[in-house]
């Protein structure tokens, strides 16, 4: 399967490097553009809807891959579905209803061709629960739908989105591969190979976005085939994809917890997400996008140990981790200035130590 892997990756790369500058063509024709305006970090006219070649890049390496395991077309149609939601509101700028709309009748069709989480794992244990369809179905929504906007709010800077997604993709390419799952292995190695070719033109400086074509339609497949990759780890699956996804799925969780308690609508659009604060930190656009490119990195790893991990060490990783992302949240404000309850504890102890020895 090595060599049959090789040209999936091979052929979803070069058709969506060879077909991206038709598309930034087309997106200047069309009127496709992003216009330079207060929340955004670009400072000219930029073509958008790039996602296009993405999709075209991934449906192939999807027909090729087809060849050699089964594969659920159902998987390809819904994501067409996204994407062309996702493309509608490069064009014509939807309304937040309209893009769960396309985003709902998307998950429809995935669901109906039979993918959707049937069982949940116990924490911590072997135990598997089958799940009734009426759990299992809104179970699926729910997950589907947030991984696919969670990526699409990442989506500020040139070449994030797109390599935080291949971080995410490799991570679960390795942890398919130690499970054995060739199913998964040929779709994740597809959307790496189609990301890489689009990731050329859409790295700082970029010579064109993905839009939420493209963002819409990575979060969809993400969240798919990381639901697929991981109904055969046992002891902790239960937090693995929300380890792998950990740099969207938190930085989402942020944001909303920010807009309730700054009484936003969850909506609302707003410049305090991890790469506007590390902006705001002096660091410049490619040292934003590495610095988190690293973070995601680090998620990734930890998913991988993670799901190799006994009880004593899932317990461990998982203390580490929540303290990480707390650390996070508190240094660059990702809810608000005046919640540091991490850093002002620390900050104590260390004052406190101080004045002791000084004492002493």
């Amino acid at each position: 399967m090595v060599v049959q892997g090789l040209i999936t990756f091979i052929a979803a790369v070069a058709v969506t490097f060879i077909i991206t500058p038709i598309v930034i063509d087309i997106a200047y024709q069309l009127g496709i553009v992003d216009r330079p305006e207060s929340r955004r970090v670009h400072k000219k006219i930029m073509p958008r809807a790039g996602g296009l070649s993405i999709i075209f890049g991934f449906s192939v390496a999807f027909i090729i891959a087809a060849q050699f395991v089964d594969l659920s077309f159902g998987i390809l149609a819904a994501g067409f579905i996204v994407g062309l939601t996702g493309f509608l509101d490069d064009k014509f700028q939807l309304g937040p209803l309209s893009k769960i709309a396309g985003q709902l009748a998307g998950v429809t069709i995935l669901v109906a061709s039979g993918t959707h989480i049937d069982f949940l794992t116990v924490p911590f244990t072997d135990t598997f629960i089958a799940i009734p369809l009426w759990i299992s179905i809104p179970i699926t929504f729910i997950w589907v739908i947030g991984v696919t906007n969670a990526v699409n709010l990442i989506d500020g800077l040139d070449g994030l989105a797109s390599g935080v997604s291949m971080i995410a993709s490799i991570t679960i390419l390795i942890m398919a591969v130690i499970m054995g799952n060739i199913v998964v292995i040929f779709l994740a190695t597809a959307l790496i190979g189609s990301i890489l070719g689009f990731l050329y033109f859409n790295f700082h400086p970029a010579k064109i976005f993905m839009g939420d074509t493209g963002s819409l339609f990575l979060g969809f497949i993400l969240a798919v085939i990381s639901l697929m990759g991981f109904k055969q780890v046992t002891t902790v699956s239960l937090f693995i994809p929300f380890i792998v996804l950990g740099v969207p799925l938190t930085d989402t969780f942020m944001a909303i917890i920010r807009r309730i308690l700054n009484n936003q609508r969850i909506t609302d659009a707003d410049k305090s997400h991890l790469h506007h604060k590390l902006l705001d930190h002096g660091y410049s656009h490619t040292q934003t996008v590495f610095i988190i490119y690293g973070i995601a990195m680090l998620f990734g790893t930890t998913a991988v140990i993670f799901s190799q991990s006994n009880l004593f060490g899932a317990t461990v990783i998982s203390i580490l981790l929540f303290v990480f992302i707390e650390l996070l949240v508190e240094r660059f404000s990702l809810i608000n200035k005046t919640y540091r309850p991490l850093l002002n504890t620390a900050g104590k102890i260390i004052r406190y130590s101080v004045n002791r020895k000084s004492r002493l």
